[in-house]
C-alpha cells in the first residue's frame, strides 16, 4: 500500500489527516453478505496501511493502544520501501478486482469502484517511472523532502500529552538524520536518471535547508517545539539537552550532506521549468494531469478551457471594477493598483499579522451562521487558523488545510502564508477563508469524516479535483449566501476564480508549451493582478508539482455542471441542501460524482 499517495491521488497527502475508527466503518452498509465481505477487505487494506506507516498512524491519531510503538518511528522513505509499497498495493488491487460485484449494494459497488481507482493510480508512478508520485516527481524540492515535511509533522501531528509522548518525539528526532540521508541518497540516484528539480527550485530548497541548519541547535524549531509543549503540559524532565544533542550531532551533519548534494545538482540540473525536461516528461505530465483532474482532458483542451475562462471572468470583473471607479488599464493592472491601496493592507508587523488572522476567524464565525440555508447538516468540528511556520514560508503554498485527528487531540488547521502581508489585500481574504474553511475544505472533509455511509478507507481518500473543485464552488456558494460584504470583496472572489482559470493556462504552458518561470509569472500577474512575489511562488509550485494546479477549475466546472443538470431536471423540486448531501458519499473522481448526482436525480423523478 503506497501511503505516500493513497491519501491523495493528486499527490497532496500532507494537506489532510484524520478519520473515524475502523470499528465504525460502513455502519450504513449491509452487515453481512457481499457488502460485509467487501468491508472486511477494506478493513484489511486499512490496517495494513497503518501497520506499514508509523507517520500515517500518527496523522490519523491511531498511534496508541496496540499501535503505540508507531509513535516512536518514522516511515521507510527508501527506494526499497517504495517498491514494498508497490507490491503491497498490487496485492490489494488484485484481491479487490477479483471481488465479484454480484450481490453488492449500490453503495458497495461505488466503494469498490472508487477504492480500485485509487489503488490503480498508486501503481503508476513507481511502476512506470520509479518515482513516488507523478504530481511530485522530485524527492527534494522547495515543498518536498523530509527536511520540509517532518519538522511540521513533529510540531503539528505528533501530539504531546505525557512523558511517553516526549520520549517518542526524541526517538523520532533521533531517526530523522537517517531519514534525511535516505532522501539524499534517493535524490542522488534519481538525478542520475535526470529527475532533478529546476535550478530556481533548488535555490529555494538550499535557502530553506540553510535556514534550518543555520539556527543554533538549542533554538531550532525541532527542539523548541518539544520543550515548549512539555512545559505547557507540566511534564517533568530534561528534554532540551537530549533534543539539542540529537540536532547537533545527527540532524545537522545530515543537513550538511543534503545541502552539499543540492549545490552539486544546482549546477548539473537540466535547463527549463517544466517536466518536459525529463526523459519521460510528456508521459509523466499526461499521467499527472489525469490524476489531478480525474478526467481524460488533453493538455491542449485544458489550456483552451483556461483561456476561455480567463476571458469570461475578466469581463465580469471589468463591470465591478468600473463601478468602483477603476477604469484605467487591463483587469490585472487595475487589480494590481487596488492591491497597493494602503486601505486594503494590514501593517507589515506582528500586530498586523495578528489582526489579519483575527479577521479570518471572524469570517469563519459569520459564515457558520449562514450554512443551514444550504446544508442539511453542519459539522461542529473546530478549526484553527495559523500562519505558515517561518522556516518553510519561502517554499510553502499561500494557503492550505490540514484535517483534524479523529480523537480531537489535534484540531483541523487552516494555514496562511504571511511571509508578505502585501500578498493579502483585505478584499481578497473572505474568498480564501470560504475556500479553506467553510463552506470549503473544512466542511466537505468534516462531513465525509462524520458520514455513516462510507467505510473508513474511503473517508481518508482524497481526489484533488473533487475537493479543490468543491472548495472553489464553496466560494461561489458564499456569494449566493451573501458572504461578500461589498463589491470589492466580490471582486476578490472573482479574482480567486480568475486565478484558478489562469492556472489552467500556466500549468499547461509550463509543462507542454515550454514556458519558462518568468513568462508564466508575468502572465499570472497580467491576468490576475496578484503581486509578483505571490504569483512567482505559485508558478514555482506548478513547475515542481505538474498538473495539481489544474484540479481546482476543472473540478469547479464539474460541480457547477452537476448542479445545473440537477436543477434543470428537477425544476421546482430541486433542493440545494439535498444536492449537497452528496458530500456524505465522500471524495471520488469527478466522472463518478457526476454519475452519482444523475442517479440521485433520476431517483427523485421516479
Amino acid at each position: 500500500m503506497d501511503r505516500r499517495t493513497f491519501l491523495a491521488s493528486a499527490g497532496i497527502a500532507a494537506l489532510i489527516a484524520g478519520s473515524r475508527p475502523v470499528a465504525a466503518m460502513a455502519q450504513a452498509a449491509v452487515a453481512g453478505g457481499a457488502d460485509g465481505r467487501l468491508n472486511a477487505l477494506f478493513d484489511r487494506i486499512f490496517n495494513d496501511t497503518l501497520d506499514s506507516s508509523p507517520e500515517f498512524c500518527t496523522a490519523l491519531g491511531y498511534d496508541k493502544g496496540d499501535r503505540a510503538a508507531a509513535k516512536s518511528k518514522l516511515d521507510d522513505n527508501s527506494d526499497a520501501g517504495m517498491r514494498e509499497d508497490l507490491a503491497r498495493t498490487k496485492k490489494w488491487l488484485a484481491e479487490l478486482e477479483a471481488f465479484p460485484t454480484a450481490g453488492l449494494s449500490e453503495a458497495g459497488a461505488l466503494n469498490r469502484e472508487i477504492v480500485g481507482y485509487s489503488l490503480r493510480n498508486q501503481t503508476v508512478a513507481p511502476e512506470r517511472f520509479a518515482i513516488d508520485s507523478v504530481i511530485r516527481p522530485y524527492r527534494i524540492f522547495q515543498q518536498g523532502g523530509a527536511y520540509f515535511q517532518l519538522p511540521d509533522f513533529l510540531n503539528d501531528a505528533h501530539v504531546i500529552n505525557n512523558k511517553a509522548d516526549c520520549d517518542a518525539y526524541l526517538a523520532r528526532l533521533d531517526a530523522l538524520g537517517a531519514v534525511l540521508d535516505t532522501d539524499t541518497a534517493v535524490q542522488k540516484e534519481r538525478s542520475g536518471r535526470g529527475i532533478t528539480a529546476p535550478d530556481f527550485a533548488i535555490d529555494l530548497t538550499i535557502g530553506q535547508l540553510e535556514r534550518l541548519r543555520g539556527t543554533p541547535a538549542a533554538e531550532n524549531t525541532l527542539v523548541r517545539s518539544l520543550v515548549r509543549r512539555a512545559e505547557e503540559k507540566g511534564i517533568a524532565g530534561d528534554f532540551a539537552g537530549p533534543a539539542e544533542k540529537i540536532v547537533s550531532d545527527k540532524i545537522y551533519p545530515a543537513l550538511d550532506r543534503q545541502i552539499a548534494l543540492m549545490k552539486q545538482l544546482r549546477v548539473t540540473t537540466a535547463p527549463g521549468s517544466g517536466v518536459w525536461r525529463l526523459r519521460d516528461g510528456e508521459a509523466i505530465y499526461a499521467a499527472a494531469l489525469a490524476q489531478a483532474t480525474t478526467t481524460s482532458f488533453s493538455p491542449d483542451e485544458v489550456h483552451r478551457m483556461g483561456l476561455e475562462q480567463v476571458a469570461e471572468i475578466s469581463a465580469e470583473l471589468d463591470t465591478i471594477l468600473k463601478g468602483q471607479g477603476l477604469t484605467k488599464g487591463g483587469i490585472g493592472e487595475r487589480l494590481t493598483a487596488l492591491n497597493k491601496d494602503r486601505r486594503q493592507l494590514y501593517p507589515d508587523s506582528a500586530e498586523g499579522r495578528s489582526a489579519l488572522i483575527a479577521s479570518l476567524n471572524e469570517g469563519v464565525k459569520a459564515m457558520y451562521a449562514k450554512l443551514p440555508r444550504y446544508f442539511s447538516h453542519v459539522p461542529a468540528a473546530p478549526l484553527e487558523i495559523r500562519a505558515v511556520p517561518t522556516e518553510i514560508q519561502d517554499g510553502a503554498s499561500n494557503g492550505y488545510y490540514k484535517r483534524a485527528t479523529l480523537d480531537g487531540a489535534r484540531p483541523a488547521i487552516y494555514f496562511i502564508n504571511l511571509k508578505d502581508v502585501g500578498d493579502w489585500p483585505k478584499y481578497t481574504l473572505p474568498a480564501l477563508t470560504y475556500h479553506e474553511g467553510v463552506p470549503g475544505h473544512h466542511l466537505q472533509i468534516s462531513l465525509a469524516q462524520e458520514s455513516k455511509d462510507i467505510p473508513t478507507l474511503r473517508k481518508i481518500g482524497f481526489f484533488g479535483a473533487y475537493s479543490e473543485g468543491w472548495a472553489l464552488y464553496a466560494e461561489q456558494l458564499a456569494d449566493e449566501l451573501g458572504g461578500y460584504a461589498d463589491p470589492l470583496e466580490r471582486a476578490g472572489y472573482l479574482q480567486s476564480f480568475l486565478f484558478r482559470a489562469a492556472r489552467l493556462v500556466v500549468d499547461t504552458g509550463i509543462h507542454t508549451l515550454r514556458w519558462e518561470r518568468d513568462k508564466a509569472t508575468a502572465y499570472m500577474v497580467y491576468a490576475t493582478g496578484f503581486a509578483q512575489p505571490r504569483s512567482q511562488r505559485e508558478v514555482e509550485r506548478y513547475c515542481t508539482q505538474p498538473g495539481q494546479a489544474c484540479s481546482y477549475k476543472v473540478g469547479h466546472m464539474a460541480w457547477v455542471r452537476a448542479r445545473s443538470n440537477a436543477q434543470k431536471a428537477l425544476g421546482d423540486r430541486f433542493d440545494i441542501r439535498r444536492f449537497h448531501d452528496v458530500l456524505n458519499s465522500g471524495a471520488m473522481p469527478l466522472t463518478v460524482m457526476e454519475r452519482l448526482v444523475e442517479a440521485r436525480t433520476r431517483a427523485l423523478l421516479a
